[in-house]
């Protein structure tokens, strides 16, 4: 099998963080362009954006021809879809809202092959490299990340029993509805907010589990990478784009001279 350089970074840290970003645009070309920047991860987002799984493939192929890894957030902690992206050839998996260990398990289920888990089997597509890859069926699991996402101050709550789950790689917090669960929406800089994520850092510390995050600029980053989380996304591809398109039309226009204006009559 094609080593997953994603999970041996998270078995064995590399001296530096990982640090990648958010994709959603379901465009080649950028993820291509983007691969080549110096992230270590791209996220290809199916659960906030239109991205489907053709376009999924599509992606999965093009990061793959750069030094990136893909990750592949699924819209839903659902073994219908965990089958299609693991066929489709997706190795790192990313499961939102996981309230808790029971639920962890269960995507953990997904991910396997009877009888470990409750994964479909089938003989020939892009994840056994169109059933090339010797022994697939029964080193599969090896070679995929199952990284399970944290929402709610409840699932954090939880984070000892899902981090304790026999093939939960690592955790993963998300920012943004954990302020919103919190009654404290787009404020992820508030205090509160703030206290439980690095609360999360510290737990997934204890119990021995790599962590990640996603920030929305570098000062942000910064900030969670202090709080312990090992492994961190900016942004995200879109988020980028739109940012400096504003700051550089923003500084246009301020910089622009006043037409002058002669009434014609």
């Amino acid at each position: 099998m094609i080593p997953n350089r994603f999970k041996a970074s998270l078995i064995q840290p590399p001296a530096q963080p990982l640090l990648g970003t958010w994709f959603m645009s379901a465009a080649p070309a950028v993820a291509e362009a983007l691969g080549h920047c110096g992230f270590d991860f791209l996220v290809i987002d199916m659960e906030h954006s239109p991205i489907d799984i053709g376009e999924t493939v599509a992606l999965l192929r093009t990061v793959a021809g750069t030094p990136a890894e893909s990750l592949v957030r699924l819209a839903w902690n659902d073994q219908v879809r965990v089958k299609q992206v693991l066929d489709a050839g997706a190795r790192n998996l990313l499961f939102p809202f996981v309230q808790n260990a029971a639920e962890a398990r269960a995507a953990v289920s997904y991910t396997r092959y009877p009888p470990e888990g409750v994964r479909g089997v089938a003989a020939v597509h892009r994840g056994s490299a169109f059933g090339q890859t010797k022994d697939y069926l029964r080193n599969a699991s090896s070679g995929i990340a199952v990284i399970i996402q944290l929402e709610t101050p409840e699932a954090i709550e939880h984070l000892p029993e899902i981090a304790a789950v026999p093939g939960v790689d690592s955790l993963f917090v998300g920012p943004g509805d954990l302020s919103a669960a919190m009654g404290r929406i787009g404020e992820v800089a508030h205090a509160d907010v703030q206290a439980l994520i690095a609360k999360a850092a510290a737990g997934a510390r204890a119990a021995a589990k790599p962590i990640g995050i996603v920030g929305s600029n570098p000062d942000m980053v910064s900030r969670f990478l202090e709080y312990g989380y090992t492994w961190v996304a900016v942004a995200s591809d879109l988020g980028m784009l739109t940012g400096r398109a504003a700051d550089w039309i923003g500084t246009l226009r301020k910089r622009a001279p006043t037409p002058s204006v002669t009434a014609a009559y």
